[in-house]
């Protein structure tokens, strides 16, 4: 038995048992996602096509994680013109495995609609500090050094810039006639 559901604008054929990704759903894992967006459902003999969606079908999914795809980049370019830009996208999904496809809602029962708790996720216990033994006389402290601020370390020896000289004006002297 095989059915095409659609979520997040997408359509998907599914069997029982099944693990697909699709667009991110609003819950967290171990929970169950309940698409009743049923385009057909085939169980071998008979196929139930509905128009656009079956009215009482439905497909019951357990979400196992809610990850972020690999990225794409986005590369947008204008040519002669000094424009580049690149940007990374990664989509959002989740994880679901396929429970259940129930062609009639009233096959379904109120154990399959029941929320599994997901198994309580253990916090590490940070390290306990040790406690402080007996107070002792405090030690004497230094004078506190003002905070002024420090200068730069001096650089290495820097080679002075040569200057040029003038280059010495040919004048004639006066002679006495």
């Amino acid at each position: 038995m095989y059915a095409v559901i659609m979520t997040g604008g997408k359509q998907y054929r599914v069997k029982e048992g099944d693990v697909l990704s699709v667009e991110k759903l609003d819950l967290d894992p171990g929970r169950k996602a309940h698409f009743d967006r049923v385009l057909l459902i085939e169980d071998g003999d008979t196929i139930q096509v509905g128009t656009p969606f079956l009215d009482n079908a439905m497909v019951l999914a357990l979400v196992l994680e809610n990850y972020k795809d690999e990225k794409v980049l986005v590369f947008k370019k204008k040519r002669r013109k000094q424009f580049r830009r690149t940007r990374g996208h990664r989509q959002p999904l989740t994880k679901v495995r396929i429970a259940r496809i129930a062609p009639d809602r009233t096959l379904i029962t109120a154990g399959d609609l029941a929320e599994e708790k997901p198994a309580p996720v253990e916090k590490p216990v940070p390290p306990a500090k040790p406690k402080a033994a007996a107070p002792t006389a405090e030690p004497k402290k230094a004078p506190a050094k003002d905070k002024a601020p420090r200068k730069a370390p001096a650089k290495a020896a820097v080679k002075p810039k040569t200057v040029k000289k003038p280059a010495a004006s040919k004048t004639k002297k006066a002679t006495k006639e």
